[in-house]
């Protein structure tokens, strides 16, 4: 199985480097619609901003839908505070500890772009002391200074800076010499760069999955309702999203996490007990996992009374929704797993 893994990287980083936290993803949409375009794949775009994508396959009356998240976390502007700066309301579900001191981009309706970094309202210990130490870290204690010479509401606003602006978090992504990646946004930027790099590998090897393929690209995940559109010869729905790395969790970062559970629902064991056999027949490293505070876009989708079997898999993935980090090995056991499952 010959992959491209270089590819995959280069796409990784790309992804990586364009913000879109949910409810802002256009930009990050256009970037995956020209990749899709070179390498021939079908674009359809949805209703809500999605895109969908289609392989044609041997079998077209029993379809399978792999999906992956554009969306991001991220936050939007609440309020303007009598000092100038910002405060927010999340998008999607972080600590607020786990973006302190993070620099952020703040883009208005206009489409202008300003930076700025989020910091407690009491942040220096040369000023508080052990308030700052003690502070709790909330959307009400927390707050974004900007990059520019402002002290006053007014003065922010003469900016062109509003109240519904979003704000996207750096993602300060980094590659290192022993293959880990480090970034934030890796949930979930990591498995589109593991689709469009399945792509690459059909057209590279000119095959085609056994059955048709549908790659939803979806853009509201990490608020709950990314799935509005599943075309009804549709049978199976895999999510590609991260396994979450840590506690009594047994993903680790070398691994594909195959999911049995999430908080919603069991995924197929029938599905789950193939992705295995695969893996020990083709020596791919793997994990079965449960996830406890999780959930993907093929578990609400069942939700919504859809009637197909439903898995998910993925690379394992360290501190999810903070400053996350996994290794190419990881990435590369997925899309090969992927690989595998699409063409049995």
């Amino acid at each position: 199985m010959k992959i491209d893994m270089n590819y995959t990287k280069e796409v990784i980083k790309e992804i990586l480097s364009i913000s879109s936290p949910a409810g802002d993803t256009i930009l990050a949409m256009n970037k995956i619609n020209d990749y899709f375009q070179k390498l021939d794949i079908e674009v359809n775009w949805t209703k809500k901003g999605a895109i969908i994508g289609v392989i044609h396959g041997q079998d077209a009356r029993n379809q399978k839908i792999i999906s992956a998240h554009i969306d991001t976390l991220g936050a939007i502007v609440s309020a303007i505070k009598p000092n100038g700066r910002l405060k927010l309301s999340n998008i999607g579900g972080f600590s607020w500890g786990a973006v302190e001191g993070e620099n952020v981009i703040i883009t208005t309706s206009e489409g202008e772009k300003f930076t700025g970094t989020i910091l407690p309202t009491k942040a220096s210990v040369h000023i508080f002391g052990d308030e700052a130490r003690e502070q709790k870290r909330t959307e009400e204690t927390m707050e974004v200074r900007i990059d520019e010479n402002t002290s006053t509401k007014e003065e922010t606003e003469a900016l062109g800076i509003s109240v519904g602006d979003f704000v996207s978090f750096e993602s300060r992504t980094v590659f290192t010499k022993n293959g880990f990646i480090k970034s934030r946004h890796l949930d979930d930027k990591a498995c589109i760069a593991i689709l469009i790099s399945l792509c690459k590998y059909f057209k590279d090897n000119n095959l085609r999955p056994k059955n048709t393929l549908l790659l939803y690209i979806s853009n509201y995940e990490e608020i709950g309702h990314g799935i509005s559109v599943v075309p009804d010869k549709v049978t199976e729905f895999i999510a590609l999203d991260v396994g979450t790395v840590g506690g009594e969790h047994n993903s680790d970062e070398h691994s594909v996490t195959i999911v049995a559970k999430d908080r919603i629902t069991p995924y197929s064991s029938t599905i789950k007990n193939k992705l295995v056999k695969l893996a020990k027949k083709e020596s791919i490293d793997y994990k079965i996992d449960v996830h406890y505070r999780y959930a993907t876009d093929a578990s609400v989708a069942v939700t919504q009374g859809r009637d197909f079997e439903v898995a998910c898999i993925g690379p394992g993935v360290d501190a999810t929704h903070h400053y996350e980090r996994t290794h190419i090995d990881s990435i590369e056991n997925t899309l090969k797993l992927l690989i595998s499952y699409l063409s049995k």
